[in-house]
């Protein structure tokens, strides 16, 4: 048997040629604008401005809100149980807060649902 020796490699064999290098710089493609992204109303149709939401509490001048009053908290839960945004109720951010202590101190008390669960059994 005849040992064969390896054969020594040039550098021309392992240097990249110029076609490869053209190839791998051909630019990318322009990015599509995201489908999420928020798109502009039609133009058919006018949309008249949304009144402004007022905070219930700064209206009717409330310091305390009271977690034993469920009543008075249950507008502010979905029905799933979970608390409203500011968005959706209107609240402004520091009865929000007090709102979500509030709602939070009931819960520990059973006098308000932590799930749907709760609610689908119990009733709200």
């Amino acid at each position: 048997m005849a040992e064969e020796t390896p054969k020594a490699v040039s550098a021309e064999e392992t240097a990249p040629t110029v076609e490869s290098n053209a190839q791998e710089a051909t630019p990318t493609p322009a990015r599509r604008p995201s489908p999420q992204r928020a798109r502009p109303a039609p133009r058919g149709r006018q949309s008249r401005p949304r009144r402004a939401k007022v905070c219930q509490f700064c209206v009717e001048k409330t310091d305390y809100i009271d977690y034993k009053k469920p009543e008075l908290l249950l507008p502010y839960i979905s029905p799933y149980g979970k608390m409203l945004s500011r968005r959706r109720t209107g609240v402004c951010a520091k009865h929000q807060r007090r709102l979500a202590v509030a709602i939070k101190r009931a819960r520990f008390l059973a006098l308000l649902p932590y799930t749907a669960e709760h609610i689908r059994r119990y009733g709200s």
